[in-house]
């Protein structure tokens, strides 16, 4: 008797272990949805490397399943329904047509979002200290820096009356980037042409119809679709001879005139912290949505020679890094 005791309490540690053992190996990894409308390497990028800061080691302790749509609207809806069909951790919406699929598509989930123009005004949160929902990340929204943009065209061209802004009509969010222009160029005196591109092929046309009209620069409102098409929008300028203001410095290392603004990349990069806080435990309802603090001026010297520009010594003295 005393050995089936015996017999009997081995077999129950020893069942107890491969149990516990199981239950060890099957473990869940986090599983991150990361959905685009179209692949840009470098933002994409700037996220792995914000996950690998924090620990994370993509196929060891998370996975993280691309989509990009290839700029489809119907495609991103697709791909949006399929990460939730997934049942992923999180999702991350790169963009503000992403951000527009991922919360028709899921109302539980939580959706990072790395950048978009006004969260608040778009819906997608109740505030900026409180989003409220699924939903929460960081946001570009600071009317003070759209005006500073239009500034530092007319110290520029203090001549300048009419500046074109290009914008992508596709993207809900731009038309309050239009919204935060048009309240800056109205206490300068300068009056707006409102320019839609809504794929590459109506790049072309959007310069002329600028041209035409006499437009003594352009700004052009960040989008996806324009981020993509980087180096052509900066050669368009050029052959026009239009100075071109920005609101990423990216656009001026491809060849552009001039951006102010939040880098973009690091706006990826510290989306990674969103992720990590939520898989810990944390709800995107609690999050406050993040503001940039710093914005950068740069500015390109090559293409201002191109165009036939002189930039203002007082202005170059404020710029955080000049490409000669």
């Amino acid at each position: 008797m005393r050995k089936n005791v015996i017999r009997l309490a081995l077999c129950a540690m020893l069942l107890a272990l491969c149990v516990s053992a199981e239950a060890q190996q099957a473990k869940k990894i986090p599983r991150i949805g990361y959905l685009r409308f179209i692949e840009i390497p470098v933002l994409d990028a700037a996220f792995r490397k914000g996950l690998s800061e924090l620990g994370y080691v993509e196929g060891q302790n998370i996975h993280v399943e691309y989509r990009y749509a290839g700029g489809s609207a119907e495609r991103l809806a697709e791909f949006a329904a399929e990460l939730v069909g997934l049942k992923v951790d999180v999702i991350v919406a790169g963009s503000t047509q992403a951000i527009d699929a991922a919360r028709r598509a899921t109302k539980t989930i939580p959706i990072v979002f790395p950048v978009t123009f006004d969260p608040v005004e778009s819906g997608f949160v109740a505030s900026l200290a409180r989003p409220g929902g699924n939903l929460t990340g960081l946001s570009t929204v600071n009317p003070d820096a759209a005006a500073k943009r239009v500034e530092l065209l007319k110290e520029v061209l203090p001549r300048i009356s009419r500046v074109a802004v290009l914008r992508n009509p596709t993207n809900s969010g731009s038309q309050f980037a239009v919204k935060e222009t048009e309240a800056g160029a109205k206490q300068l005196g300068i009056r707006l042409q409102i320019l839609e591109a809504r794929s590459p092929d109506d790049l072309e046309d959007a310069f002329r119809l600028a041209t035409r009209e006499r437009a003594g620069a352009l700004i052009v409102i960040i989008d996806t679709l324009f981020y993509s098409q980087q180096k052509r929008i900066s050669d368009l300028g050029i052959k026009h001879r239009l100075p071109e203001m920005f609101d990423t410095s990216q656009f001026v290392e491809a060849g552009g005139l001039i951006s102010y603004g939040a880098n973009i990349s690091d706006l990826f990069r510290r989306a990674a912290t969103y992720v990590d806080k939520i898989l810990k435990g944390a709800k995107p309802a609690d999050l406050p949505v993040e503001q940039p603090m710093k914005f950068e001026l740069v500015i390109n010297l090559k293409t201002a020679k191109q165009i036939g520009l002189t930039i203002p010594p007082n202005v170059l003295a404020r710029a955080d890094k000049v490409i000669r």
